[in-house]
């Protein structure tokens, strides 16, 4: 639990990026009550404030998490993650701030730049995706969860361990086919120890004593790695992962050509769900219900 604990810390908020709205309804804070009904997001960005309804600002935040091109239902499952996440924040109130999100965000000339001639037809699919969705969120035993996502799983998801029943680890060898699933990356010797130093609290890595200094002390079931030791130091799989720019702490580390070589599986922590997968099994037929209680256990989809 303690594991997990710190993975969200430094993790749960990376995925969320937010896009402002292509087209959406932005009042100002005196005609809000009449303006806009249900939940929504002060944006309390620079010297000014204004309201805008949590539907239309969902589209923006699917717009950065997810690509536009994957299956119809993989986004509406990403889009009731995304509700999920903003809805549990707000608790029992029906506003929060966005600066209380901790979320940023891409204004609309952005992306333009981003998707071009097919930015009108891309945000469309994200505003169907929220749309057929609203107001459903996932909860497990009536409280929401926390929607941890990622791009592609190693070929399993990880489980969360205790105080996260709904974290349990799913099989998904149609990640091992995703653009972008492997990356090796390449050290000279003095490189990677120069890094691993830049850690907060590093031991001593003498470049002169790798890779013979390096062993992993503990994995989980999939793969990802939770305790490593270099030098004299210890770490997690997310510090190495941080400080050699890593696509997920899925690695390892051997000697290739005189320098280090660390090869990597998968992309983003591996909690929850695997947007490739989703996007998979939504090509396949799934619905987003399906694909939802495919990633997380024991939940139900419910209205806020």
């Amino acid at each position: 639990m303690r594991r997990l604990g710190a993975v969200l810390l430094l993790a749960l908020l990376f995925p969320y990026i937010v896009t402002l709205a292509w087209t959406g309804t932005v009042e100002g804070k005196a005609g809000r009550e009449n303006a806009l009904e249900g939940k929504k997001i002060l944006l309390d960005r620079g010297g000014s404030a204004a309201y805008m309804d949590m539907e239309e600002y969902l589209a923006g935040v699917l717009a950065a998490q997810i690509p536009a091109d994957y299956g119809e239902e993989a986004l509406k499952a990403q889009a009731i993650a995304a509700r999920t996440y903003i809805c549990s924040r707000m608790g029992e109130e029906d506003e929060i701030a966005e600066s209380a999100l901790d979320l940023d965000y891409l204004e609309g000339k952005q992306l333009a730049a981003l998707w071009g001639e097919s930015a009108a037809e891309d945000y469309g699919r994200l505003k169907k995706a929220a749309e057929e969705t609203r107001g459903l969120v996932i909860a497990c035993d009536g409280e929401l969860i926390e929607p941890l996502f990622h791009r592609v799983s190693a070929g399993k998801t990880r489980d969360g361990g205790e105080g996260y029943p709904y974290l349990a680890s799913a099989d998904c060898p149609e990640d091992l086919e995703a653009d972008g699933f492997l990356q090796a990356l390449t050290f000279t010797k003095e490189e990677f120890a120069e890094k691993i130093r830049e850690i907060p609290g590093a031991g001593e890595a003498a470049a002169e004593e790798l890779p013979g200094t390096v062993q992993i002390l503990a994995a989980d079931e999939a793969g990802y790695v939770e305790e490593i030791q270099i030098g004299t130091g210890t770490y997690t799989g997310e510090e190495v992962q941080y400080t050699l720019g890593l696509r997920s702490p899925c690695f390892t580390v051997e000697e290739y050509d005189g320098k280090l070589r660390v090869v990597t599986k998968g992309i983003g922590h591996g909690y929850g769900m695997s947007q490739y997968g989703a996007h998979r099994r939504s090509e396949e037929g799934w619905t987003a219900e399906e694909i939802l209680k495919f990633f997380y256990k024991n939940i139900a989809l419910i209205s806020v």
